[in-house]
């Protein structure tokens, strides 16, 4: 979705070190974070396996996938542009993901064969990425409750049956990119995420692909100075939005729901409605989180659903139908709706460092 000029539910959240296991049911691997199944619950032997490392190899974790999964599409949301240092899909169709976790830094490995989910991780935090794994790929996603008003969205629904809205309980992650991508072309947004994580992420722990980073840890994005700020091309008011928000980071990790979480991140001075549904999309896989204020998600619903170009208000009208789901018709919409003929040249990225 390039090119975008940006305006910018669920079960309990994994504490810090949290073990346990989940089963695989009709609709997937499910179970909370630090609790143990009894062997009754685990099934026919169906259950995922977590495994410690080998001669100093990755800890490895894998499932039977029996509903449909497209990987590519459910981890897409988490992905800045092709050079995005914290998101890579190799040849062999295995994407590779970094993050800061409770427990410290970690790389990532998902792969998807034969019906099977295969995850390996490395670093501090390989453990607790492998425990929420099952959520990140949307196993408490509940796609089944969509009952399509529209034909667009029930041909979508039925051509994209692998979509899955996961999550990933990392909140300041998704903040500081949808941050970045406010009031700016999407290519501008992703060149200052590149320029920051390279000078300012740590190596991805394990074989990841080369040049792969680790989001910075709170301290880090607080002590950025000016200068780099205007290096990447991000203005002061952007910059001063992170490093405020930066300053909340514990409070913001340690929020469960997604209604706590919006009222938290409005909160923070410049995160807005629309920042705050892009955040809780990704962090905690809200179906319902609309984007409203985005600059073309309105034209994009309104011709797609009705014909017709509408604004913010009309986009939420088209959409109560589907209040539980909006966020998930939205992105059905990109992949299979329409847009209205374009009627003037896109705006050009502005380079904020030659000003």
């Amino acid at each position: 979705m390039g090119g975008r000029f940006r305006r910018g539910p669920g079960a309990a959240w994994p504490p810090r070190g949290a073990g346990g296991s989940w089963t695989v049911g009709p609709r997937g691997p499910v179970g909370t974070p630090g609790e143990a199944l009894r062997p009754s619950e685990a099934g026919t032997g169906a259950s995922p396996v977590l495994t410690g490392p080998a001669g100093g190899g990755p800890k490895r974790r894998e499932w039977p996938q029996d509903r449909p999964l497209d990987l590519e599409l459910v981890l897409a949301p988490h992905r800045r542009g092709g050079g995005d240092p914290a998101w890579r899909m190799t040849p062999d169709g295995a994407v590779w993901r970094t993050s800061r976790t409770p427990d410290g830094p970690g790389t990532l490995r998902v792969s998807l064969r034969h019906g099977r989910v295969s995850g390996a991780a490395w670093g501090p935090g390989a453990g607790w990425l492998l425990e929420t794994l099952p959520a990140l790929l949307g196993a408490d996603d509940d796609p089944e409750g969509l009952v399509p008003a529209h034909d667009v969205v029930r041909l979508a629904a039925g051509r994209h049956a692998g979509l899955r809205i996961g999550r990933t309980f990392r909140v300041l992650e998704a903040l500081v990119p949808a941050v970045l991508e406010q009031k700016v072309v999407t290519a501008e947004a992703w060149r200052a995420w590149r320029w920051l994580l390279r000078r300012y992420g740590e190596p991805a722990p394990g074989p990841a692909p080369e040049g792969m980073r680790v989001f910075p840890a709170p301290e880090v994005w607080r002590s950025i100075p000016s200068w780099d700020w205007h290096r990447a091309g991000a203005e002061a008011v952007r910059a001063r939005t992170i490093a405020n928000a930066a300053w909340h980071a514990a409070k913001l990790e340690a929020v469960s729901g997604s209604a706590e979480a919006d009222r938290l991140l409005r909160a923070l001075p410049g995160v807005g409605v629309w920042t705050s549904a892009e955040v809780r999309q990704r962090s905690h896989g809200d179906a319902d989180a609309v984007s409203v204020g985005d600059f073309h998600l309105p034209s994009l619903v309104g011709w797609s659903l009705a014909r017709e170009r509408t604004d913010d208000a009309g986009m939420l009208r088209l959409l109560a139908p589907y209040r539980g789901h909006r966020h998930r018709v939205s992105r059905l919409l990109a992949l299979c709706g329409e847009r209205p003929p374009a009627r003037g040249p896109r705006l050009a990225a502005r380079d904020f460092r030659s000003f």
